[in-house]
């Protein structure tokens, strides 16, 4: 394979840890740590599987809040059921995507399907973690949900398959509304092939190895691995020279303001913590339903 021209370089790697999410499922994360606390606008990537389970063993994330920002949930095997305290109910099926903005607060919950659960299989989903800046803090909470042939597929020119959830690249542009410019991204590299991603200079852009072994912007990335790019130019390149690989393509304007953190609430303050901590426990973001 020809190699693309390159733009953007790396300007730091990281490589993930593993722990444990929800009721007990295990997930590997390459950020937040303590060296890498979020890449504006993104706060986080979870990668859960692929992992064979046996009927019975599929767990999921019981009620829990969200408030002041967004949750991307992408299943791409398994089922995920979601209901939230407003009220809504939808099942994830692969390939598809729930877009959760959490705005003023919500409580949510995604579990295995019954079938799922009882019949076992193969279960591999991200979750991204997207911030709202402060204007948009308190919006009221929306879900929005898109099954797998609602996601536009682009093949590039390079030969790599891209399906985009959010954001124009490669001519498409995928069916979720977001509140700040964003590009959330999947690519498929067979071996020799590849694909070139643009984004405006002031605008960060990282990618994430699902599975396999990538070269992004001329820089080996193993299986499991991130890497941030310098915004040194608008164009970035991701290639599969030898194996297969799959990955995460996120790119967004930063937002720019502090960031205030605790558990499911990201706000700008502490004491905007607090307040959402006082207003769960009052039940101010509802309650699930019986």
């Amino acid at each position: 394979m020809t190699a693309l021209t390159t733009g953007r370089t790396v300007a730091r790697t990281a490589r993930p840890f593993h722990t444990h999410e929800g009721a007990g499922f295990p997930v590997r994360r390459p950020f937040p740590t303590a060296e890498l606390p979020f890449v504006d606008p993104f706060l986080m990537i979870d990668q859960v599987g692929p992992i064979d389970l046996a009927p019975g063993e599929a767990k999921g994330a019981p009620p829990h809040p969200h408030r002041g920002f967004e949750t991307i949930q992408y299943v791409l095997d398994g089922d995920i059921a979601n209901a939230d305290s407003r009220g809504h109910r939808a099942v994830v099926r692969a390939g598809g995507v729930q877009w959760l903005t959490a705005g003023s607060g919500i409580v949510h919950e995604a579990l295995p399907t019954p079938e799922f659960l009882a019949s076992g299989g193969r279960q591999h989903m991200l979750q991204i973690w997207l911030n709202l800046p402060a204007r948009l803090k308190g919006v009221p909470p929306q879900s929005q949900n898109a099954e797998a042939a609602d996601l536009p597929v682009a093949v590039a020119p390079e030969g790599a398959a891209i399906t985009v959830l959010a954001g124009t690249s490669h001519g498409v542009t995928g069916p979720f509304e977001t509140r700040t410019p964003v590009l959330v991204a999947h690519g498929r590299l067979a071996p020799g092939t590849g694909a070139e991603f643009t984004a405006p200079t002031e605008h960060n852009a990282m990618v994430y190895v699902m599975r396999g072994e990538a070269t992004v912007a001329g820089e080996h990335l193993p299986d499991g691995h991130l890497a941030v790019l310098a915004r040194d130019g608008e164009r970035f390149t991701v290639e599969a020279p030898d194996t297969a690989a799959e990955v995460l393509v996120l790119t967004g304007e930063p937002i720019g303001e502090p960031v205030a953190r605790s558990g499911p609430f990201v706000m700008n303050t502490p004491a905007e913590l607090r307040q959402a901590e006082h207003d769960f426990r009052k039940g101010l973001m509802g309650r699930m339903p019986v």
